[in-house]
């Protein structure tokens, strides 16, 4: 050190401040350099750690997949119940589609420590199949026997072939049979393990927090060591509870919370927080349902299609929500096997066709612009009430709607009712003429459900009351055929005969949209076979990480 001490004295002042700028050009260099490598040769990772908040709007009732008893329910179910697929090492089915053998993966258990063995599926199925339970899978699991093999292997014995059959078994949750096998099924929902319950899927209960008024504020999960599946990241997952979703928006805002879920469009423009937006695909609708029993003029097919001719779907999608929706013509989500787009290229928003289909049917304009006309040797006019949920956007849709068809001599009076009432009664009596309502689809095309017409009255999904054997027969055949060239013929059998019926007038799907702040990583996917399954990849998502050699 003294000999280059004595070295950078006798350097000239020139000289020196030559070697301090190389010098720094070095070092600076070198950084650069060493920084550049470090980052070449090392790839970032997540790592275990740190605790994500979402918020939700609503209580949860039931976080039992037997009884969940709505979206707070399903999207908790999803985050603590792993699938059947997620629990078998290996499953096989017979030629001819009937009988299925699986498999279990070994050493399976619940978060309490119990094993997990295929006595807990053989309950399952007969807790959802038994009336007492009052479960809402009941009909997708009806005519499926459960046999017992040993503690690990089991087999499922169907009376007739399904083709989506394996999309069942995916959404199919196990309940533990240790806690649920001494209550009587109609008592199920009485038990305390509903909100405090055994899972196996990621994340396992910890604790939740309930108001004097029983208002549950928040719950707290972490992480299920015995899960079977690859182990989540964050450490802990906890949910909010909020009255409305102003409240919801107003914490986020706040950063009382990380993620909330359930937004519309016009909510997006409301978050104030950096944040990540993500427009995901639900194969789901609004429509129209249309009554026919209740009103004899919504028998007449004219009328049917001339509301559909005036209905612009494309004014809607830019006036409700701005374009961020996309029109929806008919039963079978655009994504969805089977949907026939060319069925639909004559559909068009046309004032002129729906008045002429009108006029030739005889339906005249009084002096006030309503049309009428005699039926059943009575005087009827076109002037019928429109049940609609008081959700903001469905509000404005229907007041859209109304003005719409006044324009064709079709009076519509609004008839607003909290949401709950509708699901709860009115379509339960199936007491409206007209009801704007949505439904929820499943990603395969598979409609029985929403158009035979066994499925007219409560609880079956067919919300106009269709009824056409023509129909009913090809929607029984899709659920049997193998073959996709054939199944996509009857397919578009059923979507032309709906599409001449107008039992419904299709309007619009919105996309599913789900905010984060920044830190939220590994959230993947554009589609979502329902919203709820957002948490079927949470043990991907994190929020550390650290650098690890390539």
């Amino acid at each position: 050190m003294d000999r280059l001490a004595k070295l950078f004295l006798s350097l000239s002042d020139k000289e020196r401040k030559v070697l301090i700028v190389a010098l720094a050009v070095f070092v600076v260099a070198s950084v650069i350099w060493g920084v550049r490598f470090y980052y070449h040769s090392t790839v970032e990772k997540p790592v275990e750690g740190g605790r994500f908040t979402e918020g939700m709007v609503g209580q949860p009732v039931a976080i039992n997949p037997l009884i969940a008893a709505n979206d707070v329910d399903r999207d908790l179910v999803e985050l603590l119940f792993a699938g059947l697929m997620d629990l078998v090492e290996e499953h096989q089915a017979s030629d001819d589609k009937k009988i299925w053998t699986f498999t279990l993966k070994k050493d399976l258990q619940w978060s309490d420590g119990q094993p997990l063995t295929s006595d807990d599926v053989l309950f399952t199925l007969e807790s959802i199949k038994d009336p007492a339970t009052r479960s809402s899978l009941s009909s997708v699991w009806q005519g499926v026997v459960g046999e017992r093999l040993s503690e690990l292997r089991f087999r499922l014995i169907l009376r007739t072939p399904y083709v989506f059959f394996e999309d069942n078994l995916s959404d199919l949750k196990i309940v533990p049979s240790h806690i649920f096998e001494n209550i009587p099924s109609a008592n199920l929902r009485l038990s305390g393990y509903n909100l405090e319950p055994v899972s196996s899927g990621p994340y396992k209960f910890s604790a939740y927090h309930k108001r004097k008024d029983g208002f549950i504020s928040d719950y707290r999960f972490e992480i299920n060591d015995n899960y079977a599946g690859d182990r989540p990241y964050i450490s802990n997952f906890n949910i909010r509870f909020y009255p409305d979703k102003n409240a919801m928006i107003d914490a986020f805002n706040s950063r009382e919370i990380d993620g909330l879920s359930g937004l519309g469009p016009a909510d997006a423009a409301r978050l104030r927080v950096a944040h990540n937006l993500r427009n995901i695909t639900v194969p789901g609708y609004y429509a129209v349902f249309i009554n026919p029993a209740l009103n004899p003029a919504l028998k007449d097919k004219d009328v049917r299609q001339a509301l559909t001719y005036a209905t612009d779907r494309q004014a809607l999608v830019a006036e409700v929500f701005g374009g961020k929706a996309a029109p929806v013509l008919g039963p079978i989500f655009p994504t969805v096997e089977g949907y026939g787009a060319d069925i639909y290229k004559n559909l068009v928003f046309s004032n002129e066709k729906s008045s002429e289909l009108l006029d030739k049917a005889g339906w005249k304009k009084e002096d006030d612009g309503i049309r009428s006309k005699i039926v059943e040797k009575k005087k009827t006019r076109l002037e019928f009430d429109l049940i609609v949920p008081d959700v903001e956007f469905l509000v404005k849709t229907a007041e859209i709607l109304k003005q719409h068809w006044l324009t064709i001599g079709i009076a519509i009076n609004l008839v607003i009712i909290r949401p709950q009432e509708v699901s709860n009664d009115i379509i339960k009596t199936r007491n409206y003429q007209l009801l704007l309502f949505g439904i929820l689809a499943k990603n395969n095309p598979d409609i029985y459900f929403f158009w035979h017409s066994s499925e007219r009255f409560a609880p079956g999904g067919n919300l106009s009351l269709f009824a056409n054997k023509s129909v009913d027969n090809l929607l029984e055949s899709v659920k049997t055929d193998f073959d996709p060239d054939s199944r996509d013929k009857s397919l578009e059998k059923i979507q032309t005969i709906i599409s001449q019926e107008n039992p419904a007038v299709f309007l619009y799907s919105i996309p599913y949209l789900y905010a984060s702040t920044q830190k939220l990583k590994g959230f993947d996917g554009e589609f979502l076979a329902t919203r709820s399954q957002r948490f079927n990849s949470t043990n991907r998502w994190y929020l550390k990480t650290q650098r690890a050699l390539r």
